[in-house]
């Protein structure tokens, strides 16, 4: 078994951007700038998010951060989206999500810019991927084939099963694991919560990717023999033993399926790391298509 640290990996791919940064800027280019709004306290969003504003100061990008009270109305938050789509002077930006109840995600998605839309979820951006055309790739799909590419990960002609079917994991990395490139060109199963032979699909995948936000839902016996395990799925669960007072968990009993499985991502430390860089990516991508 082989451990697919989203750590290294995303430190190694670190040190690359801010190479890259160096370089743009020499030419005349200006330090890309990514900005980030956070609606509301949530406490895991409001991690996330300082960890996007960290790896930002570490490669060379400016950074934003525009926090709003949770109270905002949805109208507010579309004008505040529209005066980043309108600010020449940054590259890109993302809305955290979850959002409070009262405010419609998919509006908010559809509100960023597509060229400014650096999480990649943006139906014009979704469509470019879907056709394997140039475009910003979903930030945790594109961490996971970045990180299967980094450990040599052989993809073609394996089954990868896909479980979950949101619109920011499960289906992106079912298009992106079934397209003509590396690493892709897998025979695709995306199962969600109306599969019914769920355990049985799993137990036939050579490369499974787990995004269903369950803890430890995935036990040994999901699991064949040398199959690779990409868990996606973070949760806090309350642990008084820890002085934060919880602990995390993935979608994948770790201990179990471990034993099994020739690569699997840990929980934390695996897939959370290289969501952060390919954001990053996505951003000088975008900073550079603006010179």
């Amino acid at each position: 078994m082989k451990l697919l640290d989203g750590r290294a990996t995303s430190a190694s791919i670190k040190e690359e951007i801010a190479q890259e940064v160096e370089a743009f800027i020499a030419k005349g280019g200006r330090k890309p700038h990514l900005a980030a709004i956070l609606v509301g306290e949530n406490g895991a969003s409001v991690t996330y998010v300082n960890a996007k504003v960290k790896a930002c100061e570490k490669v060379g990008f400016e950074s934003t951060l525009v926090q709003l009270p949770d109270t905002i109305s949805e109208e507010a938050l579309l004008a505040e989206i529209e005066k980043l789509n309108n600010d020449a002077t940054l590259d890109g930006f993302i809305v955290q999500l979850p959002l409070p109840e009262h405010i419609d995600e998919s509006k908010v998605t559809m509100a960023i810019s597509p060229e400014k839309d650096v999480d990649g979820f943006h139906p014009e951006n979704i469509g470019l991927m879907a056709l394997n055309l140039p475009t910003f790739l979903p930030a945790t799909p594109y961490g996971i084939v970045q990180m299967l590419e980094r450990y040599e990960v052989e993809t073609s002609g394996k089954h990868c099963v896909v479980v979950g079917r949101s619109h920011i994991v499960g289906s992106p990395m079912s298009i992106l694991m079934g397209r003509n490139a590396y690493p892709g060109n897998c025979t695709v199963t995306l199962t969600h919560s109306r599969t019914t032979n769920l355990m049985e699909l799993c137990r036939t995948a050579d490369i499974l990717v787990v995004a269903l936000g369950k803890p430890e839902f995935v036990t040994a016996d999901y699991v064949k023999e040398g199959a690779v395990v990409v868990d996606v799925g973070i949760t806090r669960v309350k642990d008084d033993s820890k002085k934060s007072g919880f602990r995390l968990l993935g979608d994948v009993k770790f201990d179990e399926v471990a034993p099994k499985s020739s690569f699997i991502t840990p929980v934390p430390g695996g897939v959370g790391p290289m969501t952060i860089v390919s954001l990053l990516r996505n951003t000088l991508q975008a900073a550079k298509s603006r010179e």
